[in-house]
């Protein structure tokens, strides 16, 4: 359950930045599509992409009249997770295993069975990630301890 608050997390933030395209006020999505008019017409088409969860899906693959540069771009993502939840990231770095190190692992394009490598190899590199001051450092140091592991950089695809 708190995996899937966190990415709704992601995906939030990754809508809140996102840049106009050829919808209106309500964002993309289904509402999009369905309902063309401008005004009180865009809570309709608000509800729709709320309700039917269209906009979440639509900024994650770039379809529904969201396209893919028109969010966080996959390199963001990471940062802006990291941004919004650094605290609580190195906590679960710091044990090897949480919550928010495995949806990180998976903004890191990591599979099932690398998830569990992922969390154990940030653990052994704790002392340098935990000195990292910001979410730009902390990724970086992530991101070279991930090319670094022969292992990880084959098994974690986003990297």
């Amino acid at each position: 359950m708190k995996k899937t608050l966190l990415v709704a997390l992601v995906l939030t933030l990754a809508s809140a930045v996102a840049f106009a395209g050829n919808y209106g006020m309500a964002g993309c999505g289904l509402g999009s599509m369905v309902i063309k008019e401008d005004g009180f017409m865009q809570v309709f088409a608000a509800t729709t992409n709320g309700t039917s969860a269209s906009q979440t899906f639509g900024i994650t693959t770039g379809t529904s009249n969201c396209t893919k540069d028109g969010a966080v771009k996959s390199e963001r993502e990471k940062e802006a997770f990291v941004e919004s939840a650094m605290a609580e990231l190195t906590k679960d770095i710091s044990k090897g295993e949480g919550e928010y190190i495995t949806t990180l692992a998976s903004l890191y394009g990591c599979d099932k069975t690398a998830t569990t490598k992922f969390s154990s190899t940030l653990k052994g590199n704790f002392d340098e990630i935990s000195k990292a001051s910001d979410a730009q450092s902390m990724l970086s140091v992530i991101d070279r301890t991930v090319a670094s592991d022969a292992e990880l950089s084959k098994s974690c695809s986003n990297h």
